[in-house]
């Protein structure tokens, strides 16, 4: 299986960005574990501050045939653009976010994208990414 992990704003600074809220692990540390703990997934990694990259890795992973594990970081609650490209692609897309952004500022507890997205972890740190992996295989457990 093919699935692509989307990084929007600011999640290159994993490990160094307020750790108190979103940890020490590096973003390259969770793509690694994620490797390692399925091998067997042919996985293709981005990561950018810019929305329109955002769009255009929803795009492709469709074209590819990949399903998704995104964390759209300040994208989630402002980007409607974002939000119709997931809504546009035939293919399973979660929604993971490091913090939970249900226990943050009230601007953070609306997401945009949700909506349009197959699945939601938020609040289990970057486990939650292994928790979106696992949704997509239709793992258990």
């Amino acid at each position: 299986m093919k699935i692509t992990i989307i990084n929007g704003p600011n999640l290159n600074l994993l490990g160094s960005r307020e750790t108190r809220v979103y940890g020490q692990a590096s973003l390259a540390s969770v793509e690694e574990g994620l490797r390692s703990t399925f091998p067997s997934v042919e996985f293709t990694f981005t990561q950018s501050n810019h929305e329109g990259d955002l769009i255009d890795a929803v795009q492709e992973a469709a074209k590819q045939g990949s399903q998704v594990v995104i964390n759209p970081g300040g994208y989630t609650h402002t980007s409607v653009a974002l939000r119709d490209a997931i809504a546009a692609v035939n293919i399973k897309v979660v929604e993971v976010h490091i913090s939970n952004i249900y226990d943050r500022e009230d601007f953070r507890r609306i997401s945009l994208t949700a909506p349009k997205c197959d699945a939601i972890v938020s609040g289990m740190g970057v486990f939650g990414y292994e928790a979106g992996v696992r949704f997509l295989l239709g793992l258990k457990g």
